[in-house]
């Protein structure tokens, strides 16, 4: 995918994921959430180099800085990633994150073991990560399920559930609140599942 077309697909992630979003110069302005991302790929490519991982580990922290949204550069990422608000989410060396995923402000895709393993979630496609939440070691998130704000979840997630609570309890989504989203008209809060 080209830098414009990559560039082209972010801004309209953005503006399908928050009905706040007038226009693209708006977004690629003032999201830091985007920032994040965008300074992410960046350290992620240095990231792939060992004489430039020094320098990747430079660049996430100058994104630190700016944005308020600290994610490793040895994070793996998907497509149509969006972070809304951006503060405080913190996503670890060792996450894998699928595409169509949504993180709210104060996320946590963090570690639970210091030994140099896979010790991050993984989050499957099309998940919603609710505000302050809080996803803790080599755990899956099954695919098309929405973690509730504040949650705190150390267990695998099933496709197409919602978790819930702390610890996180995990229940079936309804058929009505399965469909992915596609425009900002068809938007769901995910506080409806909570």
């Amino acid at each position: 995918m080209s830098f414009l077309s990559r560039l082209r697909e972010d801004l309209d992630t953005a503006r399908n994921h928050d009905p706040a979003a007038r226009t693209d110069l708006e977004v690629a302005l003032n999201y830091s959430g985007l920032h994040a991302i965008w300074l992410h790929r960046l350290s992620h490519r240095l990231w792939d180099h060992d004489r430039t991982r020094g320098a990747a580990r430079t660049v996430s922290q100058v994104g630190r800085f700016l944005t308020g949204v600290e994610i490793h550069p040895g994070a793996q990422i998907g497509k149509r990633f969006f972070i809304d608000h951006g503060m405080g989410v913190v996503i670890g060396e060792t996450a894998e994150i699928g595409d169509d995923v949504m993180l709210y402000q104060g996320v946590t895709l963090g570690g639970t073991s210091l030994a140099k393993v896979k010790r991050h979630p993984t989050v499957g496609n099309g998940v919603t990560v609710g505000a302050g939440a809080k996803v803790l070691g080599d755990i899956e998130i099954g695919a098309g399920s929405a973690v509730g704000a504040n949650a705190v979840v150390v267990k695998d997630v099933p496709d197409d559930s919602v978790v819930t609570g702390i610890p996180g309890k995990v229940r079936p989504r309804t058929p009505d609140k399965q469909e992915p989203l596609v425009d900002p008209a068809s938007y769901i809060d995910p506080a409806m599942w909570i």
